[in-house]
């Protein structure tokens, strides 16, 4: 990466092109379509995993452990190569990266929805993976270079609202086509999506680079790609051990962390690094990953084995369960578009604190769940976790992406969702793990009536234990009540875990981040994205002639006020 520019004498003029920022809105909801897709599919699939699992032609047959590589295989090539098509959209530009993406995730959709065998399913799900990751960068880096900077957090903050509303309604329409359709129309779906995506796409979105890119850092890349799939393949071998003492788990996970150990050494040294380590150095840059990590570890972790708890302790539907999320869903589109106003009043340190906090308390909240737990306490825990998510998302977000010079969104970005990424896959396979073991451990007492060649698949899982107990019919009736009680106090357990997790976050950006903002206009900060009048400017051309500097106070929304940019107006 290049070194920051120097900090001009005056604030910058305005810098996107007056065609471009007259469509921004629409070209946002361009990007929100294409994020949709990609982040409702990888929630949508754990719907239909009971589906696949049925023999033909009902499903595909698959195992246990098959299905596990089915959702495993998206996740490890998607992970693996973030960073990787956040540099690459840097440099051969973000909208042929976005459309490149879109476009292999709908062909992968598409073949994965006529998978003649598990197999093909997993090799499928990998392609999607390959396709996302070049999408879910490019979405937040084309915004980056489509807003300006005062308008920014509005942006992300819809851009972050447009997340938590995927993973909620995925299991939603998962639970939908099912009900009507074959298990394949869980993928088919995505097609006339990617379809009227790209036609948008093309239309709309402007094209945006790093004007000076310099050399590609190979070893760089290549490093970072061999690290994160390593840890990240560990991780998930973890989870699916329940045993992170294991060699196959042991040998990948250290590899991966010596790989991206000498991924650091090898940037810090080089002349053309891929990404400059030296932002690193900044308290409220490094804060503001580490919070993205950690939160999405506690919520990844309560996500899943909340699942259970819904469909198989409370006895609902894969679709009656996704409309308990709604909530969730609700809170975040309600906040986290105005979570910007929020931290120009009190500062980005107090809202996200307070957010992490508050999902510290609804994830603590499930220690005290039980089988009767009425539902509206539910759906008001719910809601506090998604208004906790509205407020640390988009500020953290705005941190990381400002912390950068703005030809650089696509590194930044790939860094805000590659930490996402393996974040919420180790809270998954860590949280899981403490899931699995506390369970095995209460239910084990319970298995002397369960024949030898049964009692070990009994003790994995309560689904397991249930699958057991209807199997040996009315001599397995005594195993009902055990396993639910195993599954409610290994649950709180693991609640407990995850809020610890969660007020560690809370810890950090009430430490590092940044309080209040200044009131006084001051001139950019050395790098930022406006430092550079001229870099990382859409494709779209320049300003033509007689357009005035600084935009009509109309086009500046009355949040910038108090801000940096306000000698913009």
């Amino acid at each position: 990466m290049s070194q920051p520019s120097p900090a001009p004498s005056a604030p910058a003029g305005p810098r996107v092109p007056e065609a471009v920022h007259r469509r921004r809105w629409a070209i946002l909801g361009v990007l929100m379509l294409s994020l949709l897709i990609v982040v409702l599919d990888n929630s949508i699939l754990n719907v239909a995993v009971r589906t696949i699992a049925a023999p033909a032609p009902t499903g595909l047959g698959a195992t246990q452990s098959e299905l596990e590589w089915a959702i495993n295989s998206y996740t490890l090539v998607f992970a693996g190569l973030l960073f990787t098509s956040g540099l690459l959209g840097d440099r051969l530009g973000r909208k042929k990266v976005l459309l490149f993406g879109i476009t292999v995730f709908g062909i992968g959709s598409a073949l994965a929805a006529f998978s003649g065998s598990p197999g093909e399913l997993i090799a499928f799900r990998a392609v999607m993976g390959l396709g996302a990751a070049f999408v879910m960068p490019a979405t937040l880096a084309v915004l980056m270079n489509v807003f300006e900077r005062d308008e920014q957090p509005k942006a992300i903050g819809i851009w972050a609202g447009g997340v938590g509303l995927a993973i909620a309604i995925g299991p939603i329409t998962g639970g939908l086509l099912l009900e009507h359709f074959w298990w394949g129309s869980i993928f088919l779906v995505n097609v006339p999506v990617v379809l009227l995506a790209l036609v948008l796409m093309v239309r709309l979105v402007p094209d945006s680079r790093d004007p000076r890119p310099g050399r590609v850092d190979v070893p760089g890349v290549l490093l970072s790609v061999v690290g994160l799939v390593l840890l990240v393949y560990g991780i998930i071998r973890g989870g699916e051990l329940a045993d992170f003492t294991d060699v196959t788990v042991l040998a990948p996970v250290l590899g991966g962390l010596a790989v991206l150990v000498g991924f650091v050494l090898h940037e810090r040294r080089s002349d053309h690094p891929a990404i400059d380590m030296a932002y690193f150095k900044k308290p409220a840059f490094s804060a503001a990953v580490a919070a993205i990590a950690l939160v999405f570890f506690a919520l990844m972790g309560v996500t899943f084995f909340s699942a259970f708890y819904l469909q198989s302790v409370r006895g609902y539907s894969a679709l009656q369960s996704g409309l308990l999320l709604l909530p969730l869903a609700v809170a975040q589109m309600a906040f986290a578009p105005r979570a910007r106003l929020v931290v120009e009043r009190l500062g980005a340190r107090v809202v996200c604190a307070a957010g992490m906090l508050l999902v510290a308390l609804g994830l603590a909240a499930f220690a005290l769940f039980d089988a009767s737990t009425p539902v509206w306490v539910l759906e008001v825990v719910f809601f506090l976790q998604g208004a906790g998510m509205a407020h640390i998302m988009p500020p953290v977000t705005v941190a990381i992406m400002q912390a950068l010079p703005r030809e650089k969104a696509g590194s930044g970005s790939a860094i805000n969702n590659t930490f996402r990424q393996v974040g919420g896959a180790l809270g998954v396979a860590v949280l899981g793990s403490v899931l699995s073991s506390v369970y095995r451990g209460e239910i084990e007492g319970h298995l002397g009536g369960v024949p030898a060649a049964l009692r070990a698949t009994a003790g994995e899982s309560v689904e397991a234990t249930l699958a057991v107990a209807e199997k040996l019919g009315p001599a397995g009736r005594d195993l009902v009540a055990p396993a639910y009680q195993a599954f409610l106090d290994a649950m709180h357990v693991t609640a407990i875990a995850s809020a610890a997790i969660a007020l560690v976050g809370a810890v950090v950006v009430a430490a590092f981040l940044p309080g209040r903002a200044p009131t006084a206009p001051e001139a950019p900060e050395a790098g930022a994205p406006d430092a550079d009048p001229g870099a990382g400017t859409p494709e779209a051309g320049t300003r033509a002639p007689g357009v005035p500097a600084a935009r009509p106070a109309a086009s500046v929304p009355a949040s910038a006020a108090g801000t940096g940019e306000s000698a913009r107006r």
